[in-house]
């Protein structure tokens, strides 16, 4: 993990950057065209949105006018929950391929695990994976129990699963899991949405390396072996969330890091949703 184009080995053998922008609330038109603009000029590789976001076409505008070789980025864009099962999910790509201006999307993910839906979703994604539309498939969201379940009938494992994941929901046995059936962990809310940041014993850490709060869990993220998309709209923010391959946290502070975990969530548990 040397710099923003260091990049995570999906079990297929394509390669995801480690580190990306996230674009969750971030408004469609100018506000999105800029801070994927402002990432890709930083050297980011890798922008994840989603349909839910409804920014998609402002991501492909920005894409556009980056003018960075398509096969240098990695862009992934996510099925919202009313588009589940098989025929709706492969027009809601086709819709997402449209606003983004794009031939083929680097990672497509099921955003949320639809009870009696998501298997027949997953089916779709392989249909498209099969006809090389899209260069890796993955899930959102999914506990173990989903994915065990989702296992059982598909042709193809999840090459990721992105899931809410800081020093607050360390999701430890998660990891594990997806360590040992070789899905790549991915954070979203990685600073547990600005909550971590006054954080006492982060602080302490990041005076002693020089670093920002974030910049340390971030550190702690790519340590731990997974990859994390930190969302901003602020250029300097977006570039100095970026600037956390010159230093390492020693094994003392990255167990200190663990150790907050309280099994907390600031977004919708998994198993109990209503969207």
């Amino acid at each position: 993990m040397e710099n923003l184009q260091s990049a995570a080995p999906l079990h297929n053998g394509v390669k995801m950057p480690w580190l990306g922008l996230g674009v969750f609330k971030v408004k469609d038109g100018d506000e999105v065209v800029q801070s994927v603009k402002s990432a890709i000029k930083a050297g980011y590789k890798s922008i994840d949105t989603a349909a839910v976001y409804q920014n998609e076409e402002g991501v492909g505008q920005a894409i556009k006018e980056a003018g960075v070789p398509r096969e240098e980025l990695f862009i992934t864009t996510k099925v919202w929950n009313s588009d589940q099962g098989y025929d709706s999910t492969i027009n809601a790509f086709e819709t997402s391929l449209k606003k983004l201006g794009l031939d083929y999307i680097d990672l497509y993910l099921i955003h949320w695990p639809v009870k009696g839906k998501y298997k027949e979703t997953w089916k779709a994604l392989e249909t498209l994976y099969k006809e090389k539309r899209v260069k890796a498939i993955g899930v959102s969201n999914f506990q173990i129990h989903h994915l065990e379940d989702l296992m059982q009938e598909a042709e193809i494992n999840p090459m990721v699963n992105q899931v809410e994941l800081h020093p607050l929901l360390n999701q430890a046995e998660l990891r594990d899991f997806c360590k040992k059936q070789d899905i790549q962990i991915e954070a979203w809310s990685p600073l547990a949405q600005g909550e971590l940041l006054e954080n006492a014993v982060l602080k302490e850490i990041a005076q002693k390396y020089s670093k920002s709060v974030a910049q340390v869990i971030l550190r702690w993220d790519l340590q731990n072996e997974i990859v994390t998309i930190p969302k901003s709209v602020k250029e300097h923010r977006i570039i100095e969330n970026a600037d956390v391959f010159d230093f390492e946290l020693s094994s003392e502070d990255m167990d200190k890091i663990s150790g907050l975990n309280e099994n907390r969530r600031v977004g919708p548990d998994p198993d109990n949703f209503d969207f």
